[in-house]
């Protein structure tokens, strides 16, 4: 399918409370344990959840050494609702030039008996929303989704 808009979206149910899907969100070892698909390792640098905070992690597959992975800043934080970043800014409000300039906007909203767990992901020009289609979109955000599934499944 070909991206005519500049957004992408995914969405899952996860059996489990906002709150607990949201401690898996701001507490930087737990979001070691799903943000980046597996066998890939994550390694939290900076999760400051307040508008202008930092979002830094690094990956590294096998033993290899840690690389970038995303850089961005926080823009708006509703803890156990809504969180958006961007990765067009650091920390601070620092404008950046990312390898892929994008905002998602994540959102956790009560279901049945757990939450929909949804992200929109707005990109600068629907080229850049193809190229991150083409790129895995939908396979990599939705590992990363099921892996917090998982994840905070075995928490409770």
């Amino acid at each position: 399918m070909t991206t005519e808009i500049p957004e992408l979206t995914i969405s899952r149910y996860i059996a489990a409370p906002a709150s607990t899907i949201w401690k898996a969100w701001s507490e930087a070892k737990q979001l070691e344990k799903w943000w980046i698909p597996s066998p890939i390792e994550c390694k939290v640098i900076k999760l400051d959840l307040r508008p202008g905070g930092g979002f830094e992690t690094q990956m590294r597959e096998d033993d290899g050494p840690f690389k970038p992975h995303l850089e961005g800043c926080f823009l708006e934080i509703e803890p156990e609702k809504r969180l958006v970043f961007t990765t067009v800014l650091a920390e601070g409000w620092a404008p950046i030039e990312p390898w892929l300039a994008l905002t998602a906007v994540i959102t956790f909203e009560p279901e049945r008996q757990g939450t929909r767990y949804s992200a929109r992901v707005l990109h600068k020009n629907a080229a850049d929303s193809r190229k991150h289609e083409d790129m895995g979109f939908q396979e990599g955000w939705g590992a990363t989704i099921d892996q917090l599934a998982a994840f905070v499944k075995n928490q409770g």
